[in-house]
């Protein structure tokens, strides 16, 4: 299929591209100037927070869409809120815009959410089916998945809420900091759940969904196996050969952090990959040590 690539740039990006080039799917990919994306057939240059661009030339069979600011790149101020709500609900209506504007829709549109719709949730098992949470995060990807649902009126859309993307890059350098240095543990009490999916099972998923007219609607894009803090830090340490004892105590990483710590650091999401299982993807790195290990041969 011809597949435009929103994000085409990022982390998840970039691997994706590679990838589907790789299935031979013909790879447009929109970003902003001056960021290269090797594996695409052209790029389309354009910041979809300022407006829908013109997809005409694309003319896109398909649709994948990750374009959004990092959201643990630093504190929640007011101005980065903004960015985080234009980069995410502004773009992704624009994005609708630029579509609706095609003589022929794309077939289907994968669109990137987050766990942290559901919130702080303890210990409660988190499939598809639970609720919204409470919190910033938790509205921010309501308000960003009612807007990925209107990509294509009638079509199919298929929304990932991904947990922690383990990967070359991406958040992988800025968690095995600590442990390199020695000073590596759990978040605040270890207690709080932590979701994750490999980078190639998150770009896994995604194929998936381009190769299967069932996959549609919300689906947690996480591993099947969640862990707490404690525990997560643990396979970390043991994957660097670092120790993983010392921990990050709450009110030092809300003093530093404030609002995205409490929400995005130290909140529990006890998610399940329960309609992805039930669809039939089978997963490339069902167990945390083995994602690990790819990682830091590479990091």
């Amino acid at each position: 299929m011809r597949v435009l690539v929103t994000g085409a740039s990022g982390f998840i990006g970039r691997r994706l591209c590679a990838l589907l080039s790789g299935d031979g799917h013909e790879i447009w990919a929109l970003r902003r100037a001056g960021a290269a994306v090797p594996h695409a057939t052209a790029t389309l240059c354009a910041d979809l927070s300022s407006g829908p661009p013109d997809l005409t030339a694309a003319a896109p069979e398909a649709v994948v869409h990750l374009a959004g600011e990092a959201i643990g790149a630093g504190r929640w101020t007011a101005a980065r809120k903004n960015r985080l709500e234009r980069s995410r609900v502004l773009a992704t209506r624009h994005l609708a815009e630029a579509l609706a504007q095609l003589p022929k829709p794309p077939g289907i549109a994968v669109c990137a959410s987050a766990v942290g719709y559901y919130g702080d949730r303890g210990d409660e098992r988190l499939a598809e089916s639970a609720g919204r949470g409470e919190g910033y995060l938790a509205e921010l990807c309501e308000a960003w998945e009612a807007e990925s649902a209107k990509l294509l009126p009638g079509g199919r859309v298929a929304i990932f809420r991904f947990g922690m993307v383990i990967g070359p890059g991406g958040a992988a350098p800025r968690l095995f900091l600590p442990f390199r240095l020695g000073f590596g543990g759990p978040l605040g009490n270890g207690r709080q759940w932590v979701s994750w999916i490999a980078l190639d099972d998150a770009c896994g998923l995604v194929r998936f969904a381009l190769a299967h007219e069932r996959v549609a609607g919300l689906l947690n894009g996480v591993a099947p196996e969640p862990l707490r803090s404690r525990d997560f830090a643990r396979a970390v340490g043991r994957a660097l050969r670092r120790p993983s004892w010392l921990p990050a105590p709450a009110p030092l990483l809300s003093a530093a952090f404030g609002e995205m710590a409490r929400e995005l650091l130290l909140s529990s999401q006890r998610a399940v990959p329960e309609r992805a299982v039930q669809l039939g993807y089978r997963f490339a790195f069902p167990e945390l040590p083995a994602a690990l290990s790819s990682v830091t041969l590479e990091t």
